[in-house]
């Protein structure tokens, strides 16, 4: 059971790997789920949208789209991750790349978990998760 990180179109962003995964698995177990193979890929807008209009029929920009494989309690999926998208939302949210980034990790994996961010209710649902474990990481 892994956590790794691939590049599509765009560098995969500078950043503090062996944290991040322990990060992530705590997340995990915490919701008490296990760890299997997750995949973050960061690619470019243009790879992203051209995903988006493929697999879900969406012709927007998007910053993340989760494809999840969760069996039973074993939480596994493809994030895709636009690293233009995270760029542009850091300016947009006043945040730096690096908190930007982490949030949008734990915003894959709260996908893969389960929670959705359709309505405002459940948006906020993830929003209170994603702030909870941002926390946590800082602590790591």
């Amino acid at each position: 059971m892994s956590v790794k990180f691939f590049s599509e179109d765009a560098p995969v962003p500078k950043l503090k790997k062996r944290i991040l995964i322990r990060w992530i698995k705590n997340v995990i177990v915490s919701e008490g789920k296990s760890v299997g193979d997750i995949s973050f890929i960061f690619c470019s807008d243009g790879y992203l949208l051209e995903m988006n209009k493929k697999y879900l029929d969406h012709d927007y920009y998007t910053d993340i789209i989760t494809f999840g494989y969760v069996k039973d309690n074993l939480v596994q999926g493809d994030i895709f991750i636009s690293v233009d998208r995270v760029k542009e939302n850091a300016g947009t949210y006043n945040t730096s790349f690096e908190n930007e980034i982490h949030r949008i990790l734990i915003h894959g994996v709260l996908h893969l978990l389960g929670y959705m961010d359709k309505s405002k209710k459940d948006k906020n649902i993830m929003t209170t998760k994603e702030d909870i474990y941002l926390k946590i990481l800082t602590v790591i």
